[in-house]
């Protein structure tokens, strides 16, 4: 019988074929990059929220137990360097030949049927078509785990979700991802210069952060009215290091390194001799900047999916009976309900979005949510219904009801940073 096919070999992926093969499955990863946590090594210099104990998944702990590997300091917070090379990158080694590099997944389908026969179409298995150095070949699978995240579909600066209108043609100032302000060549590029920063999330406070203790000043554009609740809820957090990151970033803004610019949503790019000038929708310009950092999110690609049969939310691009439980526009207070195979399945049987990729659009993922959610749909593969049912995960909360930190930063669990004096401008104009 055709093997199951995971795609990608991220910390979601690898944890998927962990389990798969607990369960007497075998797997094929394919993995665009050449390497495990391709992606997650991109943003490396990042430290994450979670600690060590939160970012080993038992099966693959348990893959791992016969080899020489040690398990880390459970209470330590790695950077994305330390996740790849210290977990990721072993537990691939033990998988050995079931993980395939430099392998491209460009298309899913029912071999010999596209998406609009029902005839027979269950009784089919699915064919991957991967395009790697050697050419394109054709993948039987008995089921299909899409773990490939959104990494590498980032947000655009434009305000309406689009790319602003000039925003292409200045995509060498314009960067979507944290520059590591550790790497001398890159501090060098930020040093004495203004620049934009771009989004309220994790990652832009934590632009936010290194920008401020590097001296480069900073016009931070929110595209919501107020500030309110995006430092995070501080002690209140459930995770430490994310409660502080939102506390350093308040503190940054207080003490005059960053002019906050809220409602301004990014209509155009225009480049001047001195610059860059972003406009907002409402005709606001602001004075030239010489970079823009866009960090606003990013999206799953669902091309190579489009010959099977999916049911996304229309607002997310999550599984719609998951977007429900992660929606920030309803969801409160940072808790996600448990979920696993029944909210993640598809009207096409045998497929599973997993990991960062079955959120969609939607924010602040954790290892422990996909960790989970391959255990239940493995289990599901495996025509083990009771434990695919048996979805048991208590997350964090945020400390805020609404909808990485930095590396080489301790965390500091007592103390907390009280409201703050923020400088407002609500869609600047030039000046």
């Amino acid at each position: 019988m055709d093997a199951v096919v995971v795609i990608g070999a991220g910390p979601v992926g690898l944890a998927a074929a962990a389990h798969l093969i607990a369960r007497g499955i075998e797997p094929l990863v394919l993995e665009a990059g050449p390497t495990a946590g391709a992606a997650v090594r991109e943003w490396g210099h990042v430290r994450l929220f979670s600690r060590w104990g939160e970012l080993v998944d038992p099966a693959g702990e348990k893959l791992l137990a016969p080899t020489r590997w040690r398990a880390p300091d459970p209470d330590a917070y790695p950077t994305g360097h330390e996740w790849a090379s210290a977990y990721l990158q072993p537990l691939a080694d033990v998988l050995g030949g079931r993980v395939r590099y430099g392998a491209r997944v460009v298309g899913v389908a029912r071999r010999g049927w596209d998406r609009l026969v029902d005839a027979a179409r269950e009784r089919e298995p699915f064919t991957v078509r991967v395009r790697t150095a050697a050419g394109e070949e054709r993948i039987g699978a008995r089921a299909v785990i899409d773990a490939s995240g959104t990494w590498e579909r980032p947000g655009p600066l434009g305000g309406d979700g689009l790319p602003a209108l000039g925003e292409q043609a200045a995509e060498e100032r314009i960067r979507y991802r944290l520059p590591d302000l550790a790497d001398p060549a890159e501090r060098a590029r930020y040093a004495g210069r203004r620049v934009a920063v771009a989004g309220s999330g994790h990652s832009a406070l934590t632009a936010l952060v290194a920008f401020a203790e590097a001296g480069t000043r900073v016009d931070w554009l929110l595209r919501r009215d107020a500030v309110g609740d995006t430092f995070g809820g501080g002690d209140a957090d459930q995770l430490p290091a994310r409660g502080a990151l939102g506390q350093r970033a308040a503190r940054a803004v207080a003490a005059g390194h960053i002019r906050t610019v809220t409602g301004f949503r990014t209509a155009a790019v225009h480049r001047e001799a001195d610059g860059l000038v972003l406009e907002s929708f409402d005709g606001a310009r602001l004075a030239p900047v010489d970079e823009v950092v866009a960090l606003t999110g990013f999206r799953p690609d669902l091309d190579f999916l489009a010959e099977v049969r999916l049911d996304l939310d229309p607002v997310l691009q999550a599984p719609r009976a998951l977007a429900p439980l992660i929606d920030p526009n309803v969801h409160s207070c940072g808790s996600v309900p448990p979920h696993g195979a029944i909210e993640l399945a598809q009207p096409e049987p045998g497929l599973y979005l997993v990991g960062m990729k079955s959120y969609g659009r939607a924010p602040t993922f954790l290892a422990l949510t996909g960790y989970e959610q391959v255990r239940s749909v493995v289990a599901a593969i495996a025509g083990d219904r009771a434990a695919a049912e048996r979805v048991e995960l208590v997350l964090p909360e945020t400390g805020v009801c609404s909808g990485g930190g930095l590396a080489d930063e301790a965390v500091s669990v007592g103390g907390c940073c009280g409201p703050v004096a923020v400088e407002l401008t609500r869609g600047a104009a030039r000046r």
